[in-house]
């Protein structure tokens, strides 16, 4: 594959910086910021998340954040939350402008640590998210190779909130919500004695609401209902988090 210009590495960048910008749990607004292959003299005094990505394209990508996000999600009223899977989605969005790709977990680490072994393992572009002159994150981008440039994608406008800055933070973060029927407790020898058609009784009277919990924290209970012949729960009560 014909190795790429310096003009069209830079574009390729900035695409993905489109596409993270998107999906980036940060409350303000933010500008893009030139690409460069020099690491920026300004960087956010966080963390760094790094994950590794094949397929289409292979490389690694990376985001640096400030601790003013590390922080709220440390202290998030549903309890602590991974920084890694708070912005596990605007790595993929950023790989993915590649082409089908497959992006590993993202590891968080210091900055220097991050983005300096990101370095090490090819030419890597760098694009800082911009909060008027304020860096407030940084995109890395290593590519071995660096394939042909993908369509532009067109970023959607970051969303101004109303509410505190702290929470503000956390609105774009993507959380796993589960219900739970009922709970039980078994000896190995009954596990391993389960068969086809073998029925578990759990610890709670059939009527009984349901629990919904967000990251494994019970915030709510309902009743189950069935919405297009698919189960969903409607919501009696809400828990608040002192009485967890």
């Amino acid at each position: 594959m014909t190795a790429l210009t310096d003009t069209a590495r830079v574009d390729l960048a900035h695409t993905a910086a489109q596409a993270m910008i998107t999906t980036l749990p940060i409350g303000a607004p933010l500008e893009i910021g030139a690409p460069t292959p020099e690491r920026p003299v300004q960087t956010p005094e966080g963390q760094v998340v790094c994950a590794r990505f094949s397929g289409a394209a292979t490389g690694e990508v990376a985001v640096a954040v400030g601790q003013d996000l590390v922080d709220a999600l440390q202290q998030s009223p549903l309890g602590e939350l991974d920084l890694a899977q708070a912005v596990q989605p605007a790595l993929e969005a950023a790989a993915k402008i590649l082409g089908p790709v497959v992006v590993d977990p993202g590891q968080a680490a210091d900055p220097e640590v991050g983005l300096g072994s990101l370095a090490a393992r090819g030419e890597a572009l760098y694009v800082p998210f911009l909060e008027g002159d304020t860096v407030r994150a940084v995109l890395a981008l290593v590519v071995t190779p660096w394939p042909a440039p993908a369509e532009p994608v067109e970023a959607a406008q970051p969303e101004t909130h109303a509410t505190p800055p702290r929470l503000d933070l956390l609105h774009d973060v993507e959380m796993e919500v589960t219900a739970e029927l009922g709970r039980t407790r078994m000896t190995v020898r009954e596990l391993l004695s389960l068969s086809p058609g073998a029925v578990v009784e759990l610890d709670r009277a059939a009527g009984s609401s349901a629990d919904l919990l967000v990251n494994g924290r019970l915030i709510a209970r309902g009743e189950v209902v069935v919405i297009d012949e698919n189960f969903g729960i409607r919501l009696t009560e809400i828990v608040p988090p002192a009485s967890q």
